[in-house]
Formats: C-alpha cells, structure tokens, sequence
C-alpha cells in the first residue's frame, strides 16, 4: 500500500509537493532583476534615459514574459490573489482609462501597459510562492545584487564609484549613490526577515545582510542609513510582538510612544532633524517642486494630466513647463509618491491608491500579531512608507519595489493555507 504524507492523509495538501522548483525560482529571480535596473548603467552608461531610449523599454520584455510563464503555471490561483485586491483593480483600471485625458495618450498608453505588467508581476509571486519562498526569491536576488555591486565597485570603480557630484562614494550597479543605499536597506530588511523565515540557510542571509550594511555605509547616503535602522527596528517589533500577548503589548505601547517622540522631534527639532540626514529645509529642492507641483494640479485637480504624462512632456507650454519656472530647475519626478499621482491621476487616482496603501498597511498591522509572514512585509512596508514621502516609487513602471509591494501586499491577502488549496 502507497503509503501518504501527513498533510494528504489527513485531508490537506502536501506542501512539499506543491514546492516551486528551482527552475521556478529562478525565473522569479531573473525576473526581478530585470526589473531593479541594475544592468543599465554596466550595459549602456551614464547618459541613458528610459524616457526616450527604445531599447531600454524592450529590454524590459523578458520580465514581462517571466511574469506571465508564472501565471500560465497557475491560471486560476492568480485569478483568486486578484480578486483579493478591488482597490489595485480599481487603481489600475484609473491608470488605463487615464489615457482618455491625457497631455500625452501615447506616452500613458506605453507606461500605463509597462506599469500593467509589473504589477502583474507582483501579483503573480504572491501566487506562485509561500512565505518562506518568496523570502527565498527575494533573498537571492539581493545576494545577487549584493556581489555585483561590490565587484563593481572594487573592480571597475569607473563604474561603481562616482567621481562628479559626490566623488568617492559608491552607487554600485546604479546611476548615483542614493540608489544603491536605498536598495541595499531594503536588502538588509528583507535578508534579515529571510534568515527568519528560511532558517535552513539562515547563516548565508546574515551573512549577506551584512554585507548590504556595508554597501549602505560605503554609499554614504544618510537617509538610506536612516532606512536601513527603521527597517529593523520595525522587523525587531515584528518578532518581539510573537513571542507572546505581554510581550506583543509591552512592544506596541514602546512603538506607539517612541513614533510620537519622533514625531515630535521632526515637528518641533526640524533643523536638527534634518542636519541629522544631511538635507536643508526644502528636502534638496523637493519643497520647491511639490509647490510647484500644486499650482499645476489645482489646474485639472480631479483627473490630472495623465498616468506618467508630466515629466515627459517638452512641448514648452504643458504643466512640466510651468514646475521649471515656478521650481527652477527640471525635475523627474515629483519626488513623492502622494503627489505623484494626484498630478497625473489626479483626485480619483489618488484616491484609488490611498485606498490600496491603506488596506495593505492594515493587513500587514494584523500580520504582526498572527502571521510569520509579517517578519518579510512589515519592515519593507515602514520602509517603503518613509521612502514614499520624498521619491515617487509608488505605482511606478518598471520598477523593482513597485512590484514586491504589489506582491507582499496580494500575499498578506492570500494566505500560506489559501494558496495550498487553490
């Protein structure tokens, strides 16, 4: 007689059956290193731009492609982890019909579909993977990046050190320093939580954690350093909260007390708070944008100028025209998440994605007191949250923390057990 696993014998399907296999995890890791970008500076230099650079929007391809080979491995479990998100639905349905009062239709028709398939690429590694695997996934395209940014920048300082701006400080794989510390916090976070989650290679994810420290102190970007402190002070929280109900109680009453502390200080210290991270009042020039980002969306404030249409636009006379006047200089981005999709969604869009946030920020909360899984989100989103306030890094095309905020927030949605049963 055939004898079954535990999980079968009882009714319930065995996990170790339904592991991905190491080609899957690879296509996973491929996939989203495509989508960080750090292949573009090696490959075609400093003086390249998206924007109007064709063969860098094709290069693009194969991530979209990898995306979807995992959503044809499992149709109908993708169709359940969608489902679960009406207001990324709703988010993505504002993005497509934005093109309809676009400045520019053509330019929101190609990043409106590069956006779609990010996204799709989030959503289907919330399908594809457990918690434990995604950990995995994630881990190892940060090793990967990890041993490429050093390798860049002790072997070919050309490229991984910059000699312009900020004249000795690594940027690794990426166009300027500030890239490579922000990645490489998010990197320490999610190792760490890794190391958590997959304790059978928990020594090769410290390992590694350590060495994204380093990158993060050789980058000399302090709000990364910043980050990367927030980051594992919330992953701290996460595990304390799971050692027990008093513990869990202790943590949240320390968290709440010490975020209004900070709160206070920011408010009321806001020099000193921001001679700490090396940056003047007006955030290096973002306060200048975001009021000339203002004017513009006062202008067309319930539906805006079109997903991705601003910051492209050379016409001479369009919203982008009048930010450089009133700004002084010209900006890529409006350098925060919020108002980055009230300009160009306007209201309605901004609505739709504050409703997303919301809800996975909620989930994640709970996660802290119930899911293991919370060890791997609840950081990256504190950090993500920070990061948002002064670069535009939500509902981006392209984009690698796009799409793992897409995927941890589906998964909060779609549980370990969830996943088994479809």
């Amino acid at each position: 007689m055939t004898s079954l696993a535990p999980d079968a014998a009882w009714g319930r399907p065995d996990t170790r059956a339904l592991a991905p296999s190491a080609l899957t995890i690879a296509i996973a890791v491929v996939m989203l290193l495509i989508y960080t970008g750090g292949w573009q500076l090696p490959l075609f230099g400093e003086k390249t731009d998206e924007s109007s650079s064709g063969l860098l929007r094709v290069a693009f391809l194969p991530a979209y492609g990898l995306a979807f080979l995992l959503v044809l491995a499992r149709p109908w479990t993708m169709v359940r982890v969608t489902i679960r998100q009406p207001f990324l639905i709703i988010l993505m349905g504002v993005v497509a019909a934005s093109i309809f009062w676009s400045i520019q239709p053509d330019v929101s028709i190609r990043r409106g579909f590069a956006v779609g398939c990010t996204t799709v690429s989030g959503l289907a590694l919330a399908a594809r993977f457990r918690w434990a695997e995604l950990a995995r996934v994630f881990a190892t395209t940060f090793c990967v990046l990890i041993i490429a940014s050093y390798i860049a920048c002790i072997a070919f300082p050309s490229i991984g050190i910059m000699t312009e701006l900020f004249p000795g400080a690594w940027r690794g794989l990426w166009l300027e320093k500030n890239s490579l510390g922000g990645m490489m916090a998010l990197g320490c976070c999610i190792l760490c939580g890794a190391a958590l989650l997959d304790p059978q290679r928990k020594g090769v994810w410290l390992t590694f954690a350590a060495l994204a420290v380093g990158l993060v102190i050789m980058s000399q970007s302090k709000t990364s350093l910043a980050s990367l402190m927030l980051g594992l002070m919330a992953l701290a929280f996460v595990w304390i909260c799971q050692r027990g109900p008093a513990l869990a109680a202790a943590a949240t009453w320390a968290g709440v007390t010490g975020f209004l502390l900070l709160a206070a200080f920011i408010v009321f210290a806001s020099d000193v708070f921001f001679g700490i991270l090396g940056k003047d009042a007006t955030l290096t020039g973002r306060t200048q944008i975001w009021t000339a980002a203002f004017r513009q969306i006062e202008q067309r404030p319930w539906l805006g100028y079109g997903y991705a249409a601003v910051w492209s636009d050379k016409s001479g006379w369009g919203p982008l025209a009048w930010i450089v006047h009133d700004a002084k200089f010209t900006p890529q981005h409006a350098h925060n998440s919020w108002i980055e999709q009230l300009i160009g969604m306007g209201v309605v869009g901004l609505v739709a994605w504050g409703f997303f946030y919301l809800q996975t920020m909620t989930l994640a909360i709970i996660a802290v007191f119930r899911n293991r899984g919370a060890m791997l989100a609840f950081p990256f989103l504190v950090v993500f949250t920070l990061v948002s306030l002064t670069e535009s890094i939500a509902v981006v095309y392209n984009d690698f923390r796009w799409a793992v905020f897409v995927a941890l927030a589906a998964k909060l949605a779609f549980s370990d057990k969830a996943q088994d049963e479809a």
